[in-house]
């Protein structure tokens, strides 16, 4: 009569193979950069109109009636992954429109003025079609659609390729649903990622390998968390 039971010698092993496999694990690299939001000092406010954006006990709320851009100050030089949590707020207010979660990275002016701050843009969209950067626009056109683009400087012209270009509910936001959004540029290597998976993903030829990250957003209202910048 057979037996498929296990014998506790070959128990032990198992167990050790997993406490082995465990601490070989790679673990991530040290943070260069965080923000958890005690206060607003490492950021530089562009906004179209008044807007409401206070950073206080660990979030980064902005509550805004049109465009606005937040630039990150330090410089960011690559290889580089950004991390952060946000939830577009749904919750009767004014702004709460659920729509434009939208980002800039490794963005620079195509004059090579440094900061990316320098040059004052207002917060309308339209002024910065002259950046070097990528860019994703989560649940854009009142969350209808969400794009990626990589931006060559140019007034009026903003590529975006087909596959770039998502519409279905599964690529937009949900209402009250925080989410951790991971940015990363490493060399040719360009993502952009929600919740662990891969919604946009570029092999960039001649890539964008420093420059400033920021948050963009218009007519919404958006909570923001723990900011994590590392090497990937």
């Amino acid at each position: 009569m057979s037996s498929t039971a296990s014998s506790p010698t070959s128990n032990s092993v198992a167990v050790l193979a997993a406490v082995l496999l465990i601490g070989c694990a790679t673990p991530r690299t040290a943070p260069l950069f965080t923000d958890d939001f005690a206060d607003a000092r490492q950021w530089v406010l562009e906004s179209e109109q008044p807007a409401h954006v206070v950073a206080r006990d660990g979030v980064l709320d902005i509550d805004t009636p049109a465009g606005l851009t937040l630039w990150f100050k330090p410089r960011l030089d690559g290889p580089v992954e950004i991390e952060f949590d946000a939830t577009a707020v749904s919750a009767g207010g004014s702004n709460d429109q659920v729509s434009d979660l939208n980002v800039f990275w490794m963005a620079h002016n195509a004059d090579g003025a440094e900061p990316v701050y320098r040059k004052i843009r207002g917060g309308f969209f339209a002024q910065y079609d002259d950046l070097l950067t990528y860019y994703v626009g989560l649940g854009g056109n009142r969350n209808t659609t969400s794009r990626f683009r990589r931006y060559i400087g140019e007034h009026g012209n903003r590529p975006l390729l087909p596959e770039h270009d998502l519409s279905a509910p599964e690529f937009l936001l949900v209402p009250g649903h925080r989410q951790t959004i991971t940015l990363i540029a490493d060399g040719r290597r360009i993502e952009y990622r929600r919740d662990g998976n891969r919604l946009f993903a570029l092999d960039d030829a001649a890539p964008y390998t420093s420059g400033w990250f920021a948050l963009r957003t218009t007519f919404s209202h958006l909570r923001i968390e723990n900011v994590r910048i590392r090497r990937p």
